[in-house]
This record gives C-alpha cells, structure tokens and sequence, in this order.
C-alpha cells in the first residue's frame, strides 16, 4: 500500500520512538511511506534521530511569548498549512490512505479525507482537551479545542488509541465503537536482541554484586521515584540495593540531593540522557523494573522495554495497566492509592529470587503472546485500512 504519514510532532521523547518505529515496520512489512510533518529535512520525513529527551525549543519559546488564546489560534492555523503540504503530496504520492498521529487543534487529516475521499486512520495517544485542561497552564479556548478535537476523532474512518481507557474518552465524543481499534504501543525485538546478559550489563556498569532497581526516561515528580529511594533507606530494603536510572529529568537533582541526605549518595545512579540505541544495554542490567506511577490513560513504552528484556515489573494495578500485565505473573502490582502498597510490592520482589526469575520468563512471553511489536501494530493498520479502503471504494487518486 502507499501510506501518507502526517504528523506534527517535532520533539525527540518517546513520541519520535512511536513514529520512527511504526514508519521502519510499515516500510519493512513491504509499504510504501511518505511522510509530512515539521522541518521535513530528510529524506523519509521521519523526526531527526538525535537524542531523545529534548523538545524543539522555540516552540516553548513562542508559547511562554504569546497569549495562551492565540497561540491556540495559531496552532489551528497550522492546521491550514499543513493540508496544503499533505494535498500536493497526495496529488503526486496517490496513497490508498492517510496515518495521521493526532495533535490538537490539528485537522488537515481530516480536510484532506474531506477533500479528496481518502481514507483516514487516526492514532491518538492521549486525550490532548482534558491533557492540556490540567497542565501547561489549561486551555484559553477550551470550547474550541473541544470543537477541534470531537472533529478530528469522528472525522476518522478508525481512531486508534493505544488502550481501552484512552478509547472511553474517544467514545464519549460519540465515535461508534466499530470505528476504535485499540492498539498498545510495541517494541522492536531487533532493537533489542543484541542486549548483553544481566551480569556483563551489570559490569560494564560497575554495578557487579548489586541488586539493581530500574527505571527509564525523563523523570518528573509524579513518577514516583522518591518513594524508591525513602524505601531504601528502610530495613526492609536489601543492603546491595541500587537505584539505576537510565535517563535525565527536571528533579534529578532533587533526587540526589535527597539520596545525599538519606546516606545513599553511592545506591543511586543517573546515566543521563542516552541515545535510544544504548538504553538495552542499561535496562539489561536490572534486576527489578520500576513503573512507579502512570498517566491513567497512556500506554508506558518502558514497559514494553522491560517486557522484551525479561525483567521483573512492579507497577501500578490501574485499568490501562492491567491491559498488558497480570499480577503475579509478568508483574508485581501495588494500589497506587494505597498507603504502603507500592513498598510492600518492592520488599516482596526484592527479597524472592524465585518469584523474579518466574516474571523474568512470563515477561518475555509476554510480547510474542499479545504480538506487542511495531510489525504487529503495522500489520493492524493495514488490515484496518484495507477495511476502510473497502467500505468507501477508494483505492488510490487517479
């Protein structure tokens, strides 16, 4: 099939992990891909590979300068733009649909499939009205980012949302059920084959001897993190504890300054912010994978990390969490409303070998089980847009 893949995604966090990867498994399953989204600079139009972690900053820029209601003017401005740039590649690339990764105020999908009858499959990662209501200062617009945002989702031959939760929120704007298709972020098993076995990770670290506690990505408070280290500071924490994390944040920090006082200034280890292609390397060496805290409606692509490599999880029972884990089987899972629930889970796993290497192995299984892959999710896509295809008979331009 030829695709045409919008986005409007310019920073470079595990939303440019989504996008390239999905591109590399529709292009490797035999697609043809043609992207257009902002600064389309190379070649296959995907986000730049640089390090992940780091957003476009004039964007912030420009926001933190205008008024909030303008900006969102202009957010939906762009939508304009942007159908102009999908509308001449159209006419040229002749695709048989549109991906496009939702963004609010963001409708040239939705005009171009109006325009051209194209059909359009829209993936949606979170719901963006009730996101950015609660943070970034809210919505001066509200009514009309609401407007905007029922408009792109019923305007869809599909909207793809990456859990059940997320789909709730996609139904309450009145899209039929038979036009949601579930479809959880994946992992790129290739990505990760060449990760060495625990203990060599755990050397070329430095970290031999330790029982290593483990977490991925851009920290902020409400991951949770310090309750970790308050827990390793009690008896009931192993006295070869150690706290790994693979990535950066705004309260690192905090983190450490809090780990100084605790006395555990050596069990706590921030890599800093890695290339995506050295972070197997970093999570092979845990012994326990940390999932603290979760956005209720999201799809954690940690996760899928510490499933591929086999590590034991402790995290959340919230309902978009227990559409991949079990608890007891590729998990240990606390009431994150529950007092003492996340700290006893964390004694429990770290003081039982057994139960470890049991999640260890159920982890692992657990990717091929539900097909938690990029090519899975790529073959999901175009069985779903050649249903589209044939419900409206377009096949291609002319």
């Amino acid at each position: 099939m030829r695709i045409l893949y919008h986005h409007r995604t310019a920073s470079k966090d595990g939303q440019a992990v989504h996008i390239e990867e999905l591109i590399e498994a529709l292009r490797s399953e035999g697609h043809e891909v043609r992207v257009v989204a902002p600064n389309q600079e190379k070649s296959d139009g995907g986000p730049d590979k640089n390090e992940m972690g780091s957003d476009m900053d004039w964007v912030h820029q420009l926001k933190a300068a205008l008024p909030k209601s303008l900006y969102e003017l202009l957010e939906l401005a762009y939508s304009l733009h942007a159908y102009r740039k999908l509308k001449a590649v159209a006419e040229e690339f002749k695709p048989d649909f549109i991906y496009e990764r939702y963004n609010l105020f963001l409708l040239a999908g939705a005009m171009l499939k109006k325009r051209l009858g194209i059909p359009l499959l829209l993936e949606v990662n979170s719901p963006l009205v009730f996101e950015r209501s609660c943070h970034s200062g809210g919505l001066a617009l509200q009514w009309l980012a609401r407007w905007a945002e029922k408009t792109a989702w019923n305007s869809a031959d599909y909207v793809l949302p990456v859990t059940r939760v997320l789909a709730g929120y996609i139904k309450e704007y009145g899209v039929p059920e038979d036009r949601i298709a579930v479809i959880p972020n994946g992992i790129n098993k290739t990505h990760f084959a060449a990760a060495p076995e625990p203990d060599i990770a755990k050397e070329n670290l430095n970290l031999q001897g330790k029982l290593v506690l483990g977490f991925t990505g851009f920290v902020r408070d409400w991951h949770g993190v310090n309750r970790i280290i308050d827990w390793m500071a009690t008896p009931d924490a192993p006295k070869n504890s150690h706290l790994l994390i693979v990535g950066d944040g705004p309260i690192r920090s905090e983190l450490e300054n809090q780990a100084q006082r605790l006395g555990l200034a050596n069990s706590v280890t921030f890599t800093g912010v890695v290339h995506r292609d050295a972070v197997p390397a970093r999570v092979a060496a845990f012994d326990v994978a940390l999932q603290p805290a979760v956005t209720s409606y999201a799809s954690p692509l940690k996760m899928m990390e510490y499933l591929i490599l086999g590590k034991a999880i402790v995290a959340p029972r919230t309902p978009n969490i227990l559409e991949i884990l079990e608890d007891g089987e590729n998990a240990v899972m606390f009431d994150e409303g529950a007092a003492g629930s996340l700290e006893t889970a964390l004694t429990r796993i770290c003081q039982d070998a057994a139960l470890r290497s049991r999640l260890s192995k159920n982890a692992m299984e657990t990717i091929d089980r539900r097909q938690l892959t990029w090519i899975g999710n790529a073959c999901q896509v175009t069985k779903l847009a050649a249903s589209a295809i044939s419900r409206t008979g377009k096949k291609s331009l002319p």
